[in-house]
């Protein structure tokens, strides 16, 4: 068996050299397996070059690594499909970390459930300084579930998941290039996926965690994420259907968020005099309505620096 482990860098080398690091101590146990690792730096400048000339490949893993100049994560990450050799694909983040079991895990869902793709959880890993209130807020917090679980394209992200490669190379792109700077074109993924009768599950004890510096961990960048959310959900919800489709659905969704902004807002307000965490929680509601609202006015572009 082939895996290819498919990392998408921009301007992280202290990090991705710590990925590195995980993903070539992993151990498959009794699983037969060679794992390729495919880099993507998205860098023009090449910052994550130096990392990758110089990290000695383990045993039984071998590294490919190019440059993709275009500020554009979804080029990124058809590249690293087009590059990958494997039967399976794996994806993780150049900011996240796995444990030592983590493919060994993925690989005996896939194997017990017949799976075409499978996702693990994601958990935050907090720089030393971080606020209280974003700790007990959980706002980097995901769902997680029992391993076996039957999940949807809400649960599923490339920052943990392990993808049949034929599955993959039977979709044009892969990845939707339209959504390649504003972030959704893993749920554009994996709802054609689920269009075509793919079987998703869970793997709760293939853990990553994820570093969350003190540039995220503040409310200014948690409402922008929450804004970004809403738009590229609408946007995804809309994208595949007919015009006519398009417009009454469009209409629906839009006049269903400015109902929800006002619950939202008047919510927030409510709540600020007696929890902080409250009242942010329904703020970063808000956030999202307006994020549906203006998605067809703006975009707001997270990627690609």
């Amino acid at each position: 068996m082939l895996i290819s482990v498919c990392i998408c860098t921009f301007r992280r080398p202290t990090l991705l050299l710590e990925l590195l690091n995980a993903v070539g101590q992993q151990q498959m146990g009794s699983l037969q397996a060679q794992i390729q690792i495919v880099v993507v730096d998205n860098d023009p400048n090449h910052s994550a070059r130096p990392v990758l000339e110089s990290w000695r490949t383990p045993p039984g893993f071998s590294l490919v690594f190019v440059n993709e100049p275009e500020p554009n994560i979804a080029v990124a990450r058809n590249t690293t499909v087009r590059l990958a050799k494997g039967d399976w694909i794996a994806f993780v983040d150049d900011d996240e970390l796995p444990v030592s079991d983590w493919l060994l895990r993925l690989v005996e869902t896939q194997q017990r459930f017949n799976a075409d793709a499978v996702f693990g959880p994601v958990i935050p890993r907090y720089t030393t300084g971080i606020k209280d209130w974003i700790r007990l807020g959980g706002y980097f917090d995901r769902r997680r579930f029992p391993t076996g679980t039957s999940i949807d394209e809400a649960d599923a992200r490339t920052s943990n998941a392990l993808v049949s490669a034929k599955r993959l190379r039977s979709l044009d792109g892969p990845f939707d290039q339209s959504f390649g700077r504003t972030g959704g074109e893993d749920s554009m993924l994996f709802r054609d996926l689920l269009a075509l009768e793919c079987r998703f599950v869970w793997s709760d004890e293939a853990t990553v965690s994820e570093d969350v510096p003190m540039a995220r961990a503040n409310a200014s960048w948690l409402l922008r994420r929450s804004l970004r959310v809403g738009q590229t959900w609408i946007r995804a919800e809309l994208y595949r259907l007919p015009i006519k489709a398009k417009i009454f659905h469009g209409f629906v969704l839009m006049l269903r968020a400015c109902v929800q902004l006002v619950v939202s807002g008047v919510l927030a307000v409510a709540w600020l005099p007696l929890s902080r965490i409250k009242a942010f929680h329904w703020t970063r509601t808000a956030a999202m309505q307006i994020g549906k609202i203006t998605a067809m006015v703006f975009r707001y572009k997270e990627y690609g620096g």
